[in-house]
């Protein structure tokens, strides 16, 4: 294999022998998903004399050899910025990062920039996956602007493409701390529903009859009876959007300080005034998954921060 400016050059190998060309190459180059190799034959940028026509299912032979053209990624619109971030692993691969509460992950109207994907262009200076051709960040899944804690980033297409595939299959584990109105009863259980556009208002998420939406599982433990309220720890098989907040809301103990699905509830304004809380309190504080490029076990885990702490304290019985 010898990597140009723009051309790759892969040779069968014994290993590959006999494989669809799409599998064969993914091997070959791992920095390419399968997924962008599909592409790139669809659109002619792969090549083998005297083969005429190349498809990804043609099967290939050992010797074979192929060049494969790489255009130029399709650049952002999104400017680097230089926004500090707490970045708790780094590799050549991927990067978990502790993100701040306030902090938008992906640039939209009304934050057209100082998001995370500002800042993860600045600090790793193009070195992000381009699943599809694009030169954007390789962001795997989300967390909301106002909850704070733990995501994975990828750097290369084979990791983007190996933790998209954790994801898939709810074989990451990710566990949130929530502090909720009231004491849940029981204490502890399993959330399991479907989850999907509200009919009233479509920027909001609502429990739906199954069939309705996607479905969605939440195991919760209460950790800890405050006053009024607990600190709880949800669990996540899958990974829906504000699974977490949805699901306490349902059950009838919604997040403390969440503007979209709880309501201030008597006795707290005082506090939350006093304390400058302003968003819901969630934070992704655990994040396991396997390593997509070296399968290495990895697990992560940050501290409440210092906002939430500070309503634990007030709200302690």
């Amino acid at each position: 294999m010898v990597l140009g400016d723009s051309i790759i050059e892969a040779t069968i190998g014994p290993a590959q022998h006999g494989l669809r060309l799409d599998r064969a190459l993914a091997d070959l180059l791992p920095d390419l998903s399968r997924e962008r190799l599909k592409t790139l034959i669809g659109d002619g940028q792969v090549h083998s004399a005297p083969v005429g026509k190349i498809s990804g299912s043609m099967k290939v032979a050992e010797g074979q050899r192929f060049t494969i053209t790489l255009p130029p990624p399709v650049p952002l619109d999104t400017v680097a910025q230089n926004i500090p971030l707490t970045i708790v692993h780094e590799d050549a691969d991927l990067l978990v990062v502790d993100k701040p509460a306030g902090l938008v992950v992906h640039p939209a109207a009304g934050n057209l920039d100082g998001t995370l994907v500002n800042a993860l262009l600045h600090h790793c200076a193009g070195q992000l996956s381009g699943i599809g051709g694009v030169a954007r960040p390789g962001i795997v899944h989300r967390i909301d602007k106002d909850t704070s804690g733990l995501l994975v980033v990828a750097k290369t297409d084979r990791a983007h493409e190996g933790l998209a595939r954790q994801f898939k299959d709810h074989s990451i584990e990710r566990a949130y701390a929530a502090i909720t109105y009231g004491i849940p009863v029981p204490t502890a259980g399993t959330v399991d529903s479907w989850i999907g556009r509200s009919d009233a208002d479509r920027k909001k998420m609502a429990v739906h009859r199954e069939g309705r939406g996607k479905h969605a599982v939440t195991h919760y433990r209460t950790l800890d009876r405050l006053r009024g309220a607990a600190l709880v720890e949800c669990r996540l098989e899958t990974g829906r959007t504000h699974q977490v907040r949805v699901h306490m809301a349902h059950i009838g103990h919604p997040l403390i300080g969440d503007p979209v699905y709880g309501r201030e509830r008597k006795g707290f304004k005082s506090i939350l005034e006093t304390l400058g809380f302003r968003r819901q309190a969630l934070h992704a504080r655990m994040l396991g998954f396997i390593h997509p490029v070296t399968d290495e076990p990895l697990m992560f885990e940050s501290a409440l921060p210092a906002d939430m702490q500070e309503l634990l304290s007030a709200l302690h019985v």
